[in-house]
């Protein structure tokens, strides 16, 4: 029996998908050759990259928009780069809001100056700040929607004149947005939309093109576009995983029926976080808490051992904290079924019922 897989990434997937993804490694469309041995030219595969990159844009509602997706190499940690060459011109605007914003920032230093317009570094990203104000002057603005490490998720976006650009690697198409308010987002597969090896970016035309820097090939947004994301061999595999995710999500209901059942989910392991004695979450302010990533802590480092031992004789996987947080942290991707979550749930109350 499979496990309940908590883990922060890469991300459970669902079983449908892994069924047909593991089919195509042995034999592709019928042809006798595995999907990793054919040609990515051949009209096989580029007819999944067709498909992958129009599910991406319907399930944003950003078809026939002006925006183009595309599947990119090098993590969400290269977008940090590409952005700033692409956009960054004069001075760029950040919210800082964990370790990857953290990071975009760095990058984006390299290549122009940075407005740090908010942060919450302060008290270990516990928070999301508010009421901060973005400088109609800058290049763009850039924020992460979801933190993974500290388990807060913005729940409000700026309505700004700048081009907005986000990071949501960990968040993508688990909750409905408008999301023609975003210039450029991009998002790392393997948290909730296939296996490590591609990056989705989604950007919009009219904003390329602005910058006086010459951009190397591979970093240039209007170079993968002009060739249908196909510069360089693509990352066949995690595209077609990609691809397959994206069909079942469709098949599920779209981004709609999920963020429904990504809300029973949260509910049911935060009311059991704030009703149990034996637990606290980390996240300071309730609204701040993310739907995908929850944080939290015991009460009493004395039951660390027993909690340990219950939860992974339940079969759950992936439970533990990051480092830098510390406790443990249950990420509730797309895939994670609500039963999953129960099974978490029940191990809690154990807990608290024989102590």
């Amino acid at each position: 029996m499979k496990k309940h897989n908590f883990s922060a990434g890469p991300c459970i997937l669902p079983q449908s998908v892994m069924q047909k993804a593991s089919e195509a490694v042995l034999n592709f469309n019928g042809l006798d050759l595995s999907l990793i041995e054919i040609s990515h030219r051949s009209k096989d595969f580029v007819a999944v990259m067709d498909r992958a990159r129009a599910l991406a844009l319907e399930h944003l509602g950003l078809q026939n928009k002006g925006y183009q997706a595309l599947f990119l190499q090098g993590g969400a940690s290269l977008e940090f780069l590409m952005v700033a060459y692409n956009l960054l011109e004069n001075k760029a605007a950040y919210l800082n809001t964990g370790t990857w914003s953290d990071k975009a920032i760095k990058e984006a230093k390299l290549l122009g100056d940075i407005v740090e317009v908010a942060s919450s570094k302060e008290s270990n990203f516990n928070y999301i700040p508010k009421n901060y104000e973005v400088p109609s002057s800058v290049d763009y603005f850039h924020c992460t929607s979801n933190n993974t490490i500290f388990g807060t998720q913005i729940q409000s976006f700026p309505d700004i004149k700048a081009p907005m650009v986000c990071d949501m690697s960990s968040d993508i198409f688990s909750r409905q947005l408008d999301f023609s308010k975003f210039a450029l987002i991009y998002a790392g597969a393997q948290k909730n939309m296939g296996p490590a090896g591609t990056t989705l970016v989604v950007v919009k035309e009219d904003i390329l093109g602005k910058v006086s820097r010459k951009i190397p090939s591979m970093l240039d947004y209007k170079v993968h576009i002009g060739k249908e994301s196909m510069f360089n061999t693509p990352a066949v595999f995690p595209v077609y995983v990609s691809m397959l995710t994206l069909e079942w999500l469709k098949d599920m209901g779209g981004v709609a029926a999920i963020e429904k059942i990504n809300n029973q989910k949260a509910g049911l392991l935060y009311n059991e976080i704030d009703r149990n004695p034996l637990f606290e979450g980390f996240v300071a302010n309730k609204d701040d808490r993310s739907k995908m990533n929850a944080t939290f802590n015991l009460t009493d480092s004395a039951q660390k051992d027993r909690f340990d031992n219950l939860w992974k004789e339940a079969g759950i996987n992936g439970l533990n904290g990051h480092r830098s947080v510390g406790g443990y942290r249950a990420s509730m991707y797309n895939a994670l079924p609500l039963e999953s979550v129960q099974v978490l749930v029940d191990v809690m109350q154990e807990l608290e019922r024989t102590n």
